[in-house]
């Protein structure tokens, strides 16, 4: 990610986080409706809890992004996590797109291009590391900056 989309990640979140439970609670809506098996993956789960976690995880990647060194075996150890929630690779698209579409709703007009190239690009990093750590054994996954 370039210095400006790192930016762009904050400033669009800023704006977005007086409104973060709303938010949360639009994103598991659309998850739910993009690809209702995911629904099962919840099932004892409080969503109000959740949508608190969601928006920690969030706030833990935009805050992260100048420092990746420490970012990363966090989202990683998050990667491990979802696997032994019974989270599937492909999962991982459904939930980009979720919160793609999200974030559209949540920015309105300040969802523009730039933004959302930016958001995507935070959440390939994300999604790739957790992938990777979801897949491999912890001590095997080298999770240096160059990988991402």
């Amino acid at each position: 990610m370039s210095p400006e989309q790192k930016i762009l990640v904050k400033n669009s979140w800023q704006k977005l986080a007086p409104m973060a439970d709303t938010a949360a609670s639009l994103f598991y809506e659309r998850l739910f409706a993009i690809d209702a098996t995911i629904r099962a993956l919840f099932k004892t789960t409080n969503l109000t809890e959740q949508r608190r976690k969601l928006i920690q995880a969030l706030a833990l990647v935009v805050n992260g992004l100048d420092n990746l060194d420490a970012l990363v075996p966090a989202i990683a150890d998050l990667g491990r996590r979802h696997a032994q929630y019974g989270v599937k690779e492909g999962q991982y698209d459904t939930v980009g797109a979720a919160l793609l579409w999200t974030l559209e709703q949540g920015l309105g007009s300040g969802w523009t291009p730039e933004v959302k190239a930016a958001w995507s690009g935070a959440y390939t990093l994300v999604a790739d590391v957790m992938r990777g750590a979801a897949c491999e054994p912890a001590s095997a996954v080298d999770y240096s900056v160059q990988e991402i």
